[in-house]
């Protein structure tokens, strides 16, 4: 029996990253032995342990062979014959498929340490083909490194866009797309994600709605990067570039969505954008199972982001009902991820990054104003019911009235 540091951890140690997760390969191992040995089983599939003190994850090694499509349309053997190299053949990219054993002596049958070095992302075999969510790791390894100066291989994009337009990507679970998504959204330049997608015709199968943002041309007074596509890039750069959470990037990746519906004929204006992106939103986030708080942001700042922008023009009646609808009462941090959004919308403009954004502090005002509107002296006055939410929308009003002659003067 031998063991193997394997995949991310001999990457990043490479890389002088720090290690995280650590996988382990057992070569020449039964499933006997390693239950004898204290190891507990997990999951179906294959045969995979958690060792007895450490609880990291110990595998025997195993080749695969394509039996169905999608992710999960695989047939796996282990046996004690596997060998290392038939085992890290069988992964995704060349710089994931080292080992080290416990002198940290390295094994690197396909050169996985040179494309570190020369900053490339290489799938390891034609094997790479058979599973579609490779497309989406790869793009989300894209974006992790991309700092780093690395670039996919021209050769392992083309397998990329061959899988994009084979029909494999629809076989794919919202749940296994949902998890590659949300972890390259949290990633430190999210943007080369979509860009990647995109240059391999994955975008367009995955997330059709933004695909179609690209070449559709904005007025250049508001949006000197003209086109809605290169926007989106630079408003989700600046939701990572800014320390966002997934809400507000997912909120940002899909808050104009209904420009790609503005016919040619009406460019480079897009009246009423707001409200018709609502049905692609909704469809987006329903493809991949968004999570809810994900799925509500991501609709609220599609319908509302130009109220944000206007902010300090809006009617205190208009302001209110922006306040109401987001239940700044119960759910204050919603509006405060909402007002984030906006501001990355607002930076998310070439030239204009830095740009002060004085709408964001004029609206987290107006919810303080509105939320400190007391309900006591209403009660004490003997409304209740129906009439008590009226009366105290009309305190609001009238709070919300002062408070913008204030900022005004």
């Amino acid at each position: 029996m031998q063991i193997y540091k394997v995949g991310g951890a001999v990457r990043d140690r490479l890389l002088g990253k720090p290690v995280t997760d650590i996988d382990w390969v057992v070569v020449g191992a039964t499933t006997e032995e390693m239950l004898a040995k204290g190891f507990r089983p997990v999951g179906a599939d294959f045969p995979v342990f958690l060792h007895p003190k450490s609880g990291e994850e110990y595998a025997l090694a195993r080749t695969e062979r394509k039996s169905g499509r999608g992710y999960g349309g695989f047939t796996f053997h282990a046996s004690p014959e596997v060998t290392l190299e038939e085992d890290l053949i069988r992964r995704d990219l060349t710089i994931n498929a080292m080992a080290e054993d416990d002198q940290q002596n390295l094994t690197d049958p396909y050169h996985g340490q040179r494309d570190l070095e020369e900053r490339i992302l290489r799938h390891v075999s034609p094997a790479f083909a058979e599973d579609p969510l490779r497309v989406l790791r790869v793009a989300r390894f894209a974006a992790r490194y991309a700092e780093l100066g690395f670039n996919v291989a021209p050769e392992t994009l083309e397998l990329m866009r061959q899988l994009s337009e084979s029909g494999e990507l629809e076989a794919l679970t919202a749940e296994r797309s949902w998890k590659e998504i949300s972890r390259a959204l949290m990633e430190d330049q999210p943007q080369v994600f979509i860009q990647v997608l995109r240059d391999c015709g994955a975008l367009k199968v995955l997330m059709p709605e933004v695909d179609a943002l690209f070449g559709v041309p904005q007025p250049e007074a508001h949006h000197p990067e003209i086109d809605s596509g290169l926007h989106t890039l630079s408003v989700l750069e600046q939701s990572a570039l800014h320390k966002q959470p997934l809400t507000v990037r997912w909120a940002c990746l899909l808050h104009d969505l209904g420009k790609g519906l503005t016919p040619e004929e009406e460019w480079p204006r897009h009246i009423a954008h707001e409200h018709k992106g609502l049905k692609l939103i909704k469809a987006v986030n329903e493809r991949f199972k968004a999570p809810k708080d994900c799925q509500e942001l991501a609709l609220l700042v599609g319908q509302y982001h130009t109220h944000g922008h206007r902010a300090l023009e809006l009617k205190a009646s208009t302001l209110l009902e922006l306040l109401q609808s987001f239940d700044v009462y119960r759910r204050p941090q919603r509006f405060e991820e909402f007002i984030v959004a906006c501001e990355m919308d607002a930076r998310g403009r070439k030239g204009l990054e830095q740009r002060s954004y004085p709408q964001a502090d004029y609206l987290r005002g107006a919810a303080n104003v509105a939320r400190g509107v007391a309900v006591q002296p209403l009660l004490e006055k003997g409304f209740k019911g129906p009439e008590l939410g009226e009366a105290l929308k009309r305190e609001r009003l009238k709070a919300l009235k002062v408070y913008k002659e204030s900022a005004a003067s």
